[in-house]
């Protein structure tokens, strides 16, 4: 049993999900509001968050920014009605666990459900062996990834890894840690975007009994934990400038110091970084330290874009079919013709980790041995089609203004939704930047 909040202003609607959760034997409690949802988490525990996109007084994304800076890692799915794929990316970017679009199917939301919560129960950050589930692609640009790895994997250097949301980054630091010498020590991953900044240092160099209000015992840092081992920061841009500082101590020095602490701990570990936005951008707009950034990127290395990986596509897709026929007791074995177009045609802008959920979902809804188109979403039929309209790539004032909307939604995101901030990097004022999103129908 899983004690479950949802925060949805349609009230039939969360009944009617209420009614069906509390029948699969779960604790559910309702609220239509963004404050309310703050206050209950605050003062509540709960295992996972069922939220709505679009609320009476404001948006979903709030509440993730809202837990991450509560340092706290509720699993958190949205719902959207909206039939727009990059709203669930975004929300994937901002710390998700994943999304759900209405009307929602009760035996695909009980799938994301139970693996959102088996993710949650299983979370142990020490990993000690690639996933055998994942898969390498065979294309020429995933060989020359694979070449770039085994090349550098050996040596102690930073590694940085960039790379758009949902391409495998974890995946490439796990490999790079495996084929190390360093492979038989653990290795440690943290998400960044999760660490709230009050408790960032803390979680990466650990602190003593009574260094702040609620350090009621020693706890150890990740740093410590992965000595001697492989350490990886996701988004690594998202800490403080003030944690960056002891960041840049700990690789000089090789020395730690808990915070409240007047002892320095020595730490042997290999620093693993990943991005999905380059970081000459936050250096240039003084959010990033330069003698940091010199210092995670001894090599980098760039992960390549699904829509750009050619052959590799059908090779993802055939093997996310026989997790999904294994995992779901299923037995797909093809796809239609028009489905299997589809896929191809797609751009995929959430990336392997979209794909996995959409065949995941295709191979849910297929109860025969051939999925057919109408177990894909709608949402990708709407892009496809838009992307092949007769005359679009010809019409200058629909592509600048395409690729305007695209500009601001990308710096939103790079943002975190400030406004005020996301006016100065596009160069306009708020009034302007305001007029522009209600244009674009951009939230």
């Amino acid at each position: 049993m899983a004690r479950i909040l949802i925060l949805e202003d349609d009230t039939t609607f969360a009944q009617l999900l209420e009614g069906f959760l509390t029948k699969n034997k779960h604790e559910v409690t309702l609220v239509t509001h963004i404050k309310q949802s703050f206050k209950l988490i605050e003062n509540q525990e709960f295992d996972l968050l069922l939220i709505d996109y679009r609320l009476p007084d404001g948006i979903g994304f709030e509440v993730l920014t809202h837990v991450r800076d509560l340092g706290l890692s509720i699993p958190i799915i949205i719902m959207t009605s909206f039939n727009d794929v990059r709203t669930a990316v975004k929300s994937i970017q901002l710390g998700a666990f994943d999304y759900i679009t209405k009307p929602v199917n009760p035996d695909e939301l009980l799938m994301v459900i139970k693996n959102s919560l088996t993710k949650k129960d299983s979370k142990d950050i020490i990993v000690e062996k690639v996933d055998s589930d994942l898969i390498r692609g065979k294309s020429a640009i995933a060989d020359r990834l694979y070449e770039h790895i085994a090349l550098v994997a050996p040596t102690d250097m930073s590694v940085i890894i960039q790379g758009e949301s949902g391409t495998g980054k974890e995946f490439a630091a796990r490999t790079l840690h495996q084929q190390s010498k360093r492979a038989g020590k653990p290795f440690v991953a943290i998400d960044c975007g999760a660490l709230s900044k009050d408790l960032a240092a803390s979680e990466l160099f650990g602190h003593v009994k009574g260094a702040f209000t609620g350090a009621l015992s020693d706890k150890k840092g990740q740093f410590e934990a992965a000595n001697g081992g492989t350490i990886f920061l996701d988004e690594v841009g998202n800490l403080s400038y003030e944690v960056q500082i002891k960041l840049l101590r700990a690789l000089q020095e090789r020395v730690i110091q808990p915070l409240g602490s007047t002892k320095q701990v020595a730490v042997d570990v290999r620093i693993i970084t990943a991005t999905n936005d380059d970081l000459n951008n936050s250096i240039q707009q003084g959010e990033f330290r330069e003698d940091l950034y010199h210092r995670l990127n001894e090599f980098k290395i760039q992960l390549p874009a699904l829509r750009d990986r050619g052959s590799d596509l059908e090779l993802f897709i055939n093997h996310f079919i026989q997790l999904s026929n294994r995992d779901l007791d299923r037995n797909v074995k093809s796809i239609s013709a028009d489905a299997k177009s589809l896929l191809l045609n797609y751009d995929w802008p959430g990336n392997l980790r979209e794909l996995s959920n959409v065949i995941k979902r295709m191979v849910l809804l297929s109860p025969g041995d051939i999925a057919q188109v109408n177990a894909l979403p709608d949402e990708m039929t709407i892009a496809v089609n838009q992307q092949t309209l007769p005359g679009s790539s010809s019409d200058l004032k629909a592509v600048n203004e395409q690729n305007e909307k695209t500009l601001i939604a990308e710096t939103l995101i790079k943002a975190k939704y400030n406004k005020s901030k996301a006016a100065k990097m596009l160069n306009i004022d708020r009034k302007t930047l305001y007029a522009k999103m209600e244009r674009y129908g951009i939230e």
